[in-house]
């Protein structure tokens, strides 16, 4: 009895509609052979190896991710495109063509569980380290509890990472345009935490493009441009300022 009424505060202490990782209720008390029994008196349902359900709820990725985020303490979060639109930074909406942008940090890969479980919606998952994995990130309120996402400055520069095989240049240049009232301080920060040459010199060309008012704060002898030229597509223009190539439709785009 003690253990059933332990079990519901617990139950209880987490939001509606989100995951219950075993490695959290372990932590809590809760043993592998406890929650087969909490199962079996349909307390608790699985969703897959290391993740449970409350009975009567349906998962939900928002509730995965959220469980991910609190209970393991993962840097997996909303970002690219998928962050753009759910802030109202995108002329489309990217959750219309049913699938997610999710990105971690080099060393974090998706759970099997979350990998397998049948969304409704394709998953796109990218581990990278070329930004500290919790810089740029903002809290997005949802219906029941609230998620860690990429601001509008990490998550175009997300895009211009996947850029140009997973993401059209000209698609984050138009996003781009659309973002006239960064904070310069912002962007200076995470420009001089990424890692990536090719996204610093991106991101610059298409701010510089874009005739930005936050553009001319911007310190750039601050912000490591590295060595050498950068090819991104064939047969495209070759930017002299910034040693870049890029397509030509991005070049004359106006």
């Amino acid at each position: 009895m003690e253990k059933e009424q332990k079990i519901n505060r617990l139950l209880n202490s987490q939001p509606s509609g989100v995951v219950f990782l075993s490695s959290w209720l372990t932590e809590k008390g809760f043993s592998t052979q406890l929650l087969n029994r909490y199962k079996k008196s349909n307390w608790l349902y699985s969703i897959g190896r290391g993740a449970w359900m409350r009975m009567g709820e349906q998962p939900t990725y928002e509730g995965a991710i959220y469980a991910l985020q609190q209970q393991s303490q993962s840097s997996i979060h909303l970002g690219g495109k998928t962050a753009l639109s759910l802030l109202g930074k995108a002329h489309y909406l990217e959750l219309s063509t049913q699938q997610i942008i999710l990105f971690g940090s080099s060393k974090e890969k998706l759970p099997t569980w979350f990998s397998k479980y049948d969304w409704s919606i394709k998953v796109n998952y990218f581990g990278s380290s070329f930004l500290p994995s919790k810089a740029g990130l903002q809290t997005l309120e949802q219906r029941t509890f609230s998620l860690q996402i990429s601001n509008p400055i990490r998550a175009l520069l997300e895009c211009l990472y996947l850029s140009p095989k997973n993401q059209e240049l000209v698609e984050c240049y138009e996003i781009m345009e659309g973002l006239n009232n960064l904070r310069p301080k912002q962007v200076q920060g995470l420009l001089e935490k990424c890692s990536s040459i090719k996204v610093k010199r991106l991101f610059l060309y298409m701010a510089e493009k874009s005739n930005h008012d936050w553009f001319k704060y911007i310190d750039v002898e601050k912000i490591d441009m590295g060595k050498g030229k950068r090819s991104l597509v064939k047969d495209g223009v070759y930017i002299t300022k910034y040693k870049i190539t890029v397509p030509k439709a991005l070049a004359e785009y106006e």
